[in-house]
């Protein structure tokens, strides 16, 4: 018989990944194209400035 150890995750990455997509969704539903392309534009990732 095996014995496996579970270890308890801190961060889960597929569960993180779906909010941000459903997060996502919800604000971008029943946007036009110009409002779709204003609100990418907005939440666009910035880099870092060194």
């Amino acid at each position: 018989m095996k014995t496996t150890d579970k270890k308890l995750k801190e961060f889960d990455t597929v569960k993180t990944f779906r909010e941000i997509k459903d997060k996502i969704s919800k604000d971008i539903q029943g946007m036009s194209f110009e409002q779709l392309k204003a609100y990418l534009e907005k939440t666009k990732l910035k880099p870092i400035s060194k």
